[in-house]
């Protein structure tokens, strides 16, 4: 069984990016993939910051990511781009980090000004870490995760829209997961 991992960039505890995160795990796992999350913002930001790979919780967090064979990569527009504490984890990983992954960019924010983010900004660095694949990334529109009493959830074109890609990166993993098990079957 493939291990998904979705990894967050949000410094805040109350997270939109979290929310659309947790609903691609779930459909994830009802797809039968093995998932896990990883918050960048729960890491000891010292040991970030300073780059201190040998630290256990950023060891573990390292080895999350070696671990996975595929990564839903999720952030928040700040500033026309990801965040830096994004960028800050995606510094600690080897320059071939993402070397046979299949990634999912999402972003969050609360216009359609920054849709551009993913292709312009994230992209670029998931393909300079190796990434083997990444796959059409989604925008989801801060006003399209309603908040309130009840559990969060999605608009229901957002979701629909965000379950499109989800389900061609699980397909996507999936076919690399199958090309790896034929090259090594192979004599």
């Amino acid at each position: 069984m493939p291990k998904l991992l979705a990894l967050t960039g949000s410094p805040s505890t109350h997270s939109r990016t979290a929310v659309v995160a947790e609903h691609v795990l779930r459909r994830l796992s009802h797809s039968g993939f093995e998932t896990a999350h990883l918050a960048v913002r729960d890491l000891p930001a010292a040991d970030l910051l300073s780059v201190r790979r040998g630290e256990p919780e950023i060891r573990r967090a390292l080895e999350a990511v070696a671990e996975a064979d595929g990564l839903v990569i999720a952030t928040p527009v700040y500033k026309a781009s990801y965040t830096g504490l994004l960028k800050a984890f995606l510094d600690l990983l080897p320059q071939d980090g993402l070397a046979g992954k299949t990634v999912l960019p999402l972003a969050t924010g609360g216009s359609l000004a920054h849709v551009l983010t993913i292709d312009y900004a994230l992209r670029p660095v998931l393909a300079a870490l190796g990434a083997r694949h990444v796959t059409a990334g989604r925008f989801v529109l801060d006003s399209s995760v309603e908040r309130g009493s009840g559990p969060d959830r999605l608009r229901p074109d957002a979701e629909l829209d965000l379950f499109q890609a989800v389900d061609e990166f699980a397909d996507a993993v999936r076919a690399a997961a199958a090309a790896g098990t034929a090259l090594t079957a192979a004599p």
